[in-house]
């Protein structure tokens, strides 16, 4: 791939399905990306492996993001669709910076505390380090432009302090500082169905619409979201489980159906069971063509297999010119 664009570099963990959350958050910006900035979308099965996954699970979770990322699509000739462990090269940078990553900025990241915390029995290496080794991830292609979201802000600060770190110590100039990027304009949250926050998969598998669910499971899901009792006076505020369901609706809803409901909110006549029941059909016309395209893509393992080995070579190109060079900085030269 020319250097002729900005580079744009984002993965995502294969720990299950991609959901309605990540399409509108995330996938949809990179649809766009890939045609205006050089892309590197990577499916980061390293960052994996510090939850000790089963790997016949591993295999398949990984073969199941790349179905859904193609079936969105992102195009493998457009961009670098790549598998993290793919490339030897990514580790390698990982280690180096491992060798100026420090114990007390590692145990001081917030994502760390928080695995120390609600996981006391498998606080590994791989946790504390997992910031070194996505600034290994971002910095390998010289990235200027990361798409994140607040929980990742902090290790995007990490990867640039990694990277002029480097620079310094080894008196050179290989690496740009990369920043957050979201396509200019406000990204968009899509709530979870049990009442909280975004959607989320930490949250069960009950609180998010995967992209390749079932009717039945969108129709059983949405029947059991959060609501209330209902408004007692007109025009008030929907509560916040209220609220993320006409979000929803915002999402996949015409907008005459959507202002049907809002009219019956603020006069007291809403039923919120006729408001799932629409909600769920929405969302099933809104996912089935993606739906239809994983399930095909699924089985053609020609296809996944080409696309991986394609995405592969793009990204080594890359990564073996950062990694020339960066060899060459520490004083790995030939004799």
């Amino acid at each position: 791939m020319k250097a002729s664009k900005e580079i744009v570099v984002s993965g995502i963990r294969p720990t299950g399905n991609l959901h309605l959350g990540n399409y509108m958050g995330a996938v949809k910006n990179f649809i766009k990306m890939q045609y205006d900035y050089q892309c590197y979308f990577f499916i980061a099965d390293y960052h994996s492996l510090t939850t000790h996954p089963n790997p016949k699970d591993l295999h398949e979770n990984i073969k199941t993001v790349l179905a859904e990322y193609l079936a969105c699509g992102l195009d493998p000739d457009a961009c670098a669709l790549y598998i993290q462990s793919d490339l030897t090269q990514i580790p390698e940078l990982y280690m180096l910076l491992n060798m100026h990553a420090y114990l007390g900025e590692l145990e001081r990241v917030a994502s760390f505390k928080d695995k120390a915390r609600t996981q006391p029995n498998n606080i590994n290496a791989g946790l504390l380090t997992y910031p070194v080794l996505m600034a290994a991830d971002i910095i390998i292609h010289k990235a200027v432009k990361v798409p994140v979201g607040k929980d990742q802000e902090q290790h995007l600060e990490m990867a640039r302090n990694f990277a002029n770190r480097f620079n310094r110590i080894y008196s050179c100039d290989i690496f740009p500082e990369p920043h957050a990027f979201n396509y200019g304009t406000e990204l968009i949250k899509i709530p979870g169905l049990q009442g909280g926050g975004k959607m989320s998969k930490s949250d069960g598998d009950n609180n998010v619409i995967n992209l390749s669910d079932s009717p039945d499971v969108i129709r059983k899901k949405i029947s059991r979201a959060v609501t209330d009792t209902g408004p007692t006076e007109a025009n008030s505020t929907p509560t916040s489980s209220v609220q993320n369901l006409f979000d929803l609706m915002q999402a996949v809803s015409a907008s005459d159906a959507l202002n049907h409901y809002k009219i019956a909110y603020a006069n007291c006549s809403i039923r919120y069971g006729d408001m799932k029941k629409q909600l769920a059909e929405d969302m099933i016309t809104f996912l089935q063509p993606i739906r239809e395209k994983i399930e095909a893509i699924k089985k053609d393992d020609a296809l996944l297999s080409k696309v991986a080995k394609i995405g592969a070579e793009k990204a080594l190109e890359s990564t073996s010119k950062t990694m020339k060079e960066v060899r060459e900085a520490v004083g790995f030269k030939s004799f």
